[in-house]
């Protein structure tokens, strides 16, 4: 049952990501941009063929390989148990929904639609599977930092 409910996560999670994309596609691309509060974040349209800062531009091949890999590992760790904690388990199903939803352009695309700009700082364009993979990866830290116990210390609490 666990592991339906994460796969049932993770589902949503890149149902929602799918369907912000299909809008700025459909609607955002025609307009360009959108102001939401004034020189601070507005929705733009981008047509993303490469990473952060279109590092790798045109390579999506090293994208799709790479994210390939993070889905199976991350599969890997959900199916045998490896995160012990509901953070832990959170966290791979946001890294994981976001590596698929950015997959999912990349492969039927050929790049991947961006849209919220934060324009205080002239932050890159993002998308909503970014924000999944970097809330993820901040909550992963945590989980490894004051949730993981290696089996050492499983051993110890478990004999005290």
């Amino acid at each position: 049952m666990a592991i339906f409910m994460t796969l049932l996560a993770v589902v949503v999670l890149v149902a929602v990501d799918q369907l912000v994309k299909v809008w700025a596609v459909t609607s955002l691309a025609s307009v360009g941009t959108i102001p939401l509060i004034p020189d601070v974040l507005q929705l733009t349209y981008v047509e993303n063929r490469g990473a952060a800062f279109n590092l790798l531009e045109n390579h999506q091949w090293v994208f799709i390989l790479f994210a390939f890999v993070v889905i199976g590992v991350i599969c890997a760790a959900l199916l045998r148990g490896y995160a012990q904690t509901v953070a832990g388990r959170l966290a791979l199903v946001l890294i994981c929904a976001g590596a698929v939803g950015n997959l999912i352009d990349r492969i039927f695309r050929n790049f991947v639609v961006d849209m919220i700009h934060f324009t205080l700082i002239d932050f890159p364009v993002f998308n909503v599977a970014d924000i999944f993979v970097c809330v993820g990866v901040a909550l992963f830290f945590y989980y490894m930092i004051f949730e993981h116990k290696d089996e050492d210390e499983q051993k110890d609490g478990a004999e005290q």
